[in-house]
């Protein structure tokens, strides 16, 4: 992820993230009423933890070689009415407030309505003894079964789909698309993939032109190619190229932290995590489906 996306992502976790902190003993274990394990000190000041988008951290724990991870509980609140696939980062500081590493955690699956405890070690060798804080930085959730998929077993529709961490420059932002045919038969694709842009609560957000081909927010971005009729193969890829400007000047900017994508019209829906900030430009460019050069 490039940097400008990081930063935009957890300046949009807010206060509540900054609330979330856990306080690190020196040893042994931290939970989340305040006490300690036998023969664990308890960390000063160490405040109520407190839910960010269903996440609550229950417990950061330490282990006596300071080259061990620091190893941090938490629970996932999914209150919704399906199966959602969650992102949780974290935010790790150290007694200074100097940020050391932002980890990620996946956790799929999480069923409606049901509660999950789920494990992560947040730290490596290098920063492990160096680490005094650890919270809540971003909270993502997308339905299950549109997760974004990398590797593992093939999804059901024989293609995986998902975004890169993409490029930024002097207020220019792209972010590919990719697309493998996993599957055992030829996948065909053709044209623009149709995109839906939601909002925090996965709310459809109106009001951003979808502009066909790079172009039409900068030159030069790769996603000027024309359309054309594509045949995938198993274990054939292709790709394509969102691009926007993050210029702000008048009016209310606009920030989309997920994007809902069919490949084809036909296709089932994929939803990533983009992290678009468009600013006030209101428009969004993507290209047409390509095979690598």
């Amino acid at each position: 992820m490039h940097p400008t996306t990081r930063v935009s992502r957890l300046r949009h976790a807010g206060p509540l993230a900054l609330a979330a902190v856990l306080l690190l003993a020196a040893c042994g274990t931290e939970s989340a009423d305040g006490t300690a394990d036998a023969g664990a000190p308890t960390a000063p000041g160490n405040p109520t933890p407190v839910e960010v988008d269903g996440v609550t951290i229950t417990r950061v724990q330490t282990k006596a070689a300071t080259a061990e991870p620091v190893r941090v509980e938490f629970e996932i609140a999914n209150r919704g009415r399906e199966a959602m696939t969650y992102t949780v980062t974290f935010e790790v500081r150290a007694a200074s407030g100097e940020v050391l590493s932002h980890p990620e955690k996946v956790v799929e699956s999480v069923p409606a309505g049901r509660t999950v405890p789920h494990q992560a070690d947040v730290t490596d060798p290098m920063t492990a003894d160096r680490a005094a804080q650890v919270q809540i930085g971003e909270v993502r959730s997308v339905p299950a079964d549109e997760a974004p998929s990398t590797g593992g077993p093939c999804p059901p529709a024989g293609v995986r789909l998902y975004a890169d961490e993409g490029d930024a420059a002097m207020g220019l932002r792209v972010i590919g698309l990719h697309l493998e045919n996993c599957g055992t038969e030829v996948h065909h694709l053709e044209g623009y993939p149709r995109l839906q842009l939601l909002d925090e609560e996965h709310g459809e957000i109106t009001g951003v032109r979808i502009r066909r081909g790079g172009a039409a927010i900068a030159s030069g971005t790769g996603a000027d190619a024309p359309p054309r009729p594509l045949a995938l193969a198993p274990g054939e890829r292709a790709s394509t190229r969102l691009v926007w400007r993050n210029t702000v000047e008048a009016g209310e900017p606009v920030d989309v932290p997920y994007v809902r994508v069919w490949a084809k019209p036909d296709a089932a829906p994929v939803t990533v995590t983009p992290e678009l900030d468009l600013g006030t430009t209101g428009e969004l460019g993507v290209g047409a489906w390509q095979k690598p050069g």
